[in-house]
């Protein structure tokens, strides 16, 4: 056939699907909803094949539910605020918004050129200040109820981004965007209360069905501990310090008491002090360093006495203040009581700086001297050195001295999260205005919520330096809407994870505008039903999209408790790239050249790794459609990897994707050559192939296991063309064709369309309901005939192999004797459960079988040490005998020489002794 131009029929579909709006969903109350989401994606102007694998997974999904008869709802948005807007803004001169509209559009086109079958009426982007309103309307609320709060604090800051970043932000001591080093700074910043919701969100993480790494990555994040609060008050100062341990059990082990550098107690106490200089030499040093990097228990421990003496409120005793490099602030109080007996960075930390090291803990079965010890103890042990608690069990002691904190009122015990309050400050324009003005009369004022959306001015200035919404004057000064005198706007802008936090509950009611949302919708599509999206997305946006959900709950507008049903964690997409054993690392662009390293000028060898612009080893997705096709991109992310793997890019696996495609076009189109009317055992052959198919096929898209799927409708259109070949029954190809036309419609959607149409079909496919697998065609024994047919070709082909003659004029088959077909189903169920031999012939002494009893003792060994090879089916001997006459055509055709099918005892040649049930003695001459 003519080379077909794919892009034009996929162009024609496009507008087809978009004129009739197929795709478009309402609330239908007689069908079962199904709602599919991808996350909600940052237009960065360009797919990538991230992207578009992400894309891929999802659509097909979308399509196979809704032609299961699912009312599917499946939308797009974007993630539109951001800081690479601002940049643009800052670098280039442009205007956010234009920027950001651009990329939308540039992105949407690429969306709609792979034929994803989104909702476009449903789309939504967070710079909408129809959208941010709710993001403040949500802020007043939280607010209202306690849940917002404002708070000096020590943040992570990003001097490149001139903003305030989250503690999951900061990837290695880095800025996840520009990786700029992240230093502290101590500011007055907006906060969400998530660890009010702490314990809900740990413990719900058990009926998710989320991949188990994920509930892993944030049970750890959320780190649940219990223990108890110790208060420490610093001497000389009205400075209480509340000390979360799970280890009261050593508080009379505490000789000393370490800060963090960069607690902002500790500059207050130095400052003007003899201490003050060698302070902030070690603070810049600290800052310098990786947070992560400083709890590592191999650092080198750096620190300091300040001066101060905190009181030990078990025993009153006063102990020295120091600050040291493997305390963080942000951790817990930003300061450790120090117990060098039994923590191991206290041990090493007291023997550099001379310190007292006082064992609390005995083990059982001898002493620990602390002149002698060369590291710390952290097992169990009966109380020394600690007054009414000597020789309690520490494990009892834990609890007893608890107690006594509690009747002393300085301490208790308590649940403890790692998990920090939501900081949702950021010094930057484009993200939404956070709705607070700061009256020098009323204080901290909310708008109130009719004067909603407070919206983002035009006349601000970008210069890269500071937040550009103090540029704004009209902005910045407003009046107080309680006394109505002058005032000013709060100047931040909340963090653009509010926006991905709750932009699924949107998707749902896009034009309402009455409320955030409109309940009757929410409670008919909420929750989502199938979340695809990167595993990197596993703590900041699923955490807090969790943390939303639960507030718009508690807000009256949802009835569940969680956002997502179900989780789909897509894998990388990898390509090879040169890599340099000797130097150990990937090449970048300009590092190698004529296959060798420029640094170290040794050969490179290709490795695979995750596709990376600063490598240079992407591929352009659109490059990709423009050359093949869409369906051709799309069919090649599907069946290279199912959805959880990594994904090995291969411009070979691409190419031969396009030559199956086209093939699969042309068996859709082409004429039947051969057709006969009767029966024959192909045709039940072709029938059982092709309702395994279909449910084969239908579950494993249902299990999210699409390579699979793929790879089966593979084999079952090489068998629908091998069936053409050899001859067809007219109507069971057409049913063939009809339901590989509709099976393979979420794959390659465009190519099933175009054949839909040209076969005379009412459009379109994709609204065609999947077919059922019919159980009658499944007969266990047509699958059984199928294998012996296979398996008697593949014996005939490894014999040719063997005895290499140049050409051969006969095949004798020889079908076992009778008796051998009694015996298998007398023994069918004791060799499955590998009884043994002495009870298996005694069964047989009992039968007719007797009389062969001699060549039984020989055979029933065998069976036993390997039943795997034991048909699943033994059909009736003269059933086999039939079934091999039938076939005896085929093999003539397929080995081009006399076919004879004989009967062990009628068969002159001795090899027929070695004939079992299924598995034909073979005699070639």
């Amino acid at each position: 056939m003519s080379k077909v131009n794919w892009r034009e029929i996929e162009l024609k579909w496009q507008k087809k699907w978009e004129k009739a709006k197929i795709f478009k969903v309402d609330i239908d109350k007689n069908k079962e909803k199904y709602y599919c989401l991808e996350m909600y994606p940052y237009p960065s102007a360009a797919l990538h094949m991230g992207h578009l694998r992400n894309y891929s997974i999802g659509d097909c999904f979308a399509r196979f539910k809704r032609m299961k008869g699912f009312n599917v709802m499946y939308p797009m948005g974007y993630d539109s605020f951001g800081l690479p807007a601002e940049n643009a803004a800052i670098h280039h001169g442009i205007d956010p918004e234009k920027w950001t509209n651009d990329n939308i559009e540039a992105i949407k086109a690429q969306q709609k050129s792979i034929g994803l079958s989104y909702d476009w009426d449903r789309e939504i982007y967070s710079h909408d200040e129809k959208n941010y309103k709710w993001n403040q309307w949500v802020f007043i609320k939280l607010f209202e109820k306690g849940l917002a709060y404002q708070e000096e604090s020590y943040v992570n800051w990003c001097s490149s981004c001139n903003t305030v970043l989250a503690n999951e932000q900061v990837i290695n001591g880095k800025c996840w965007r520009c990786s700029t080093q992240v230093k502290p700074k101590f500011l007055k910043q907006w906060f969400l209360k998530i660890r009010n919701y702490a314990e809900e969100l740990l413990n719900e993480l058990d009926n998710l069905d989320w991949p188990e790494k994920v509930k892993i990555m944030q049970r750890n994040w959320i780190g649940r501990s219990e223990g108890t609060q110790v208060e420490f008050k610093i001497d000389g100062t009205n400075e209480i310090i509340p000390i979360f341990t799970t280890r009261p059990d050593t508080l009379y082990g505490v000789t000393f008491f370490i800060f963090a550098p960069e607690h902002p107690l500790v500059e207050k106490w130095v400052n003007g002090t003899k201490y003050e200089k060698e302070f902030k030499k070690l603070l810049k040093e600290v800052q310098e360093i990786d947070r992560f990097k400083r709890t590592d228990i191999e650092i080198e421990k750096k620190g300091m006495f300040i001066g101060k003496y905190a009181i030990n409120p078990i025993n009153k005793e006063k102990i020295p203040v120091y600050i040291g490099n493997f305390v963080i602030y942000e951790y817990g109080a930003g300061a450790v009581m120090a117990v060098p007996a039994h923590d191991q960075r206290d041990f090493e930390f007291a023997k550099k700086f001379n310190l007292p090291i006082r064992v609390v803990i005995q083990p059982f079965d001898y002493e620990l001297h602390p002149d002698k010890m060369s590291r710390a103890y952290i097992g169990e042990g009966k109380l020394v050195n600690s007054e009414e608690f000597n020789q309690l069990d520490n494990e009892v002691a834990k609890k007893e001295i608890s107690n006594k904190l509690n009747k002393m009122k300085k301490g208790s015990a308590i649940v403890n999260y790692r998990l920090r309050d939501w900081l949702i400050s950021r010094q930057r324009y484009w993200g939404t205005p956070i709705p607070i003005i700061y009256c020098d009369q009323c204080g901290v004022v909310p708008v109130p919520y009719e004067n909603l959306p407070v919206k983002l001015p035009k006349d601000v200035k970008f210069t890269g330096s500071g937040n550009p919404l103090e540029t704004s004057e009209d902005f910045v000064n407003t009046i107080c809407p309680k006394c109505e005198e002058p005032a000013k706007r709060e100047t931040d802008t909340m963090d653009t994870f509010i926006d991905s936090s709750w932009y699924f509950f949107r998707f749902c009611t896009p034009k309402y505008h009455k409320a955030i949302v409109d309940k009757k919708q929410i409670d008919y599509w909420m929750p989502v039903d199938l979340y695809i999206g990167g595993i990197e997305h596993a703590i900041l946006h699923l955490l807090y999209a969790r943390f939303f959900t639960k507030v718009l709950r508690d807000f009256g507008f949802f009835k569940g408790n969680e956002p997502f049903l179900k989780l789909l964690t897509q894998g990388m997409v990898n390509k090879e790239h040169p890599f340099c054993v000797n130097c150990n690392k990937f090449l970048h662009q300009g590092e190698y050249k004529e296959e060798k390293c420029l640094e170290c000028g040794e050969s490179y060898i290709m490795k695979s790794t995750k596709m990376s612009k600063s490598l240079g080893n992407v591929v352009d997705p659109n490059v990709i459609i423009d050359s093949y096709s869409a369906d051709i991109a799309r069919f090649f992310i599907l069946t290279t990897a199912n959805p959880t793997r990594e994904l090995e890019w291969s411009d070979a696996g691409v190419n031969n994707v396009a030559n199956f495609i086209n093939r699969v076009y042309n068996l859709f189109l082409e004429d039947i050559e051969v057709a006969h009317e009767k029966s024959e055992i192909e045709d039940a052959f072709m029938l059982f192939h092709l309702h395994n198919g279909i449910r084969k096929v239908t579950e494993s898209i249902d299990a999210l296991k699409i390579r699979d799927a793929t790879n089966v409708i593979t084999d079952l259109v090489e068998k629908i063309r091998t069936y053409k070949r050899e001859g067809v029954n007219l109507e069971i190809y057409n049913e063939c064709i009809h339901i590989l036309n509709i099976i393979l419609t979420p794959f390659t959607p465009h190519l099933c369309e175009e054949v839909w149409e040209k076969r005379g079909k009412k459009p379109f496919v994709s609204l065609e309901k999947w077919p059922e697998f019919n159980e009658k065609y499944l007969d266990p024994e047509i699958e059984q005939k199928w294998k012996m047919y296979n398996d008697i070709i593949e014996d005939i082909k490894e014999i040719l192999k063997v005895i290499k003659i140049p050409s051969i004029s006969t095949i004798e088959i020889c079908v076992a004797a009778k008796w051998k077909f009694n015996l298998y189903k007398l023994i069918q169920e004791d060799i499955k459960q590998t009884i043994e031999m002495k009870k298996i012939m005694k069964k047989i002494m009992n039968t007719d079988l007797k009389k062969n009893n001699k060549e039984i003792a020989k055979l029933i060994p065998k069976l036993l040490s390997n039943p795997g090879n034991f048909p699943n089916q033994v059909l009736e001997y003269d059933n086999e005998l039939d079934f091999f006459k039938q076939i005896k055509e085929n093999l003539k055709q397929k080995f081009q020489c006399e076919i004879v099918i004989n009967q062990e005892e009628k068969s002159k040649n001795s090899k027929s002794k070695q004939a079992l049930p299924s598995k034909p003695a073979i005699v070639i001459q």
